[in-house]
């Protein structure tokens, strides 16, 4: 009897071992997917709104109609010209580190009124930023948000100063 006690006992002790060998796995890959999940969050989050940011300056561009258009027309140029290599790489030197961006996020297009509205679109685009980059701890992507951050201050220098 002391021998089935025995391997009773012991076969317990298994399942219990296995039962928190199987929980601490599963906490470790839930661990490390919400960790996997808040890096991809915040910078697909931020590339969205870059790539948003394309399309919208793009569209700005095509539209601008006041006296002033040709300097304005030509800002807007240079900012959509420019930003699709900085957004290039800014991804690519991301995902060369951790893991290929998924699930990016669209937004509507606005028409174009007037340059007091693009000039707010950059100011509100640069404050989005702002908040995106604060979860992003390397700094070498940080140096990379920073020149897409020259490129918008660039760009509202041009918008309104250069008539």
């Amino acid at each position: 009897m002391k021998n089935k006690e025995f391997l009773t006992e012991a076969k317990r002790k298994q399942i219990i071992a296995d039962k928190e060998k199987t929980i601490l796995e599963s906490f470790s890959k839930i661990f490390e997917a919400i960790k996997r999940g808040d890096e991809k969050d915040s910078m697909g989050t931020l590339i969205s709104r870059l790539l948003h940011s394309r399309t919208q300056v793009h569209t700005f561009h095509l539209q601008t109609k006041s006296k002033s258009s040709f300097a304005e027309h030509m800002a807007l140029g240079g900012f959509y010209d420019k930003i699709g290599d900085l957004i290039d790489g800014l991804v690519e030197s991301y995902q060369g580190k951790h893991n290929i961006i998924k699930g990016y996020e669209t937004s509507e297009l606005e028409d174009y009124k007037n340059v007091e509205q693009v000039i707010s679109y950059f100011k509100a685009l640069d404050s989005e930023i702002e908040k995106d980059r604060k979860s992003i701890k390397e700094s070498y992507l940080q140096n990379q948000i920073d020149e897409v951050q020259e490129l918008i201050y660039s760009t509202l220098y041009k918008l309104r100063f250069l008539k």
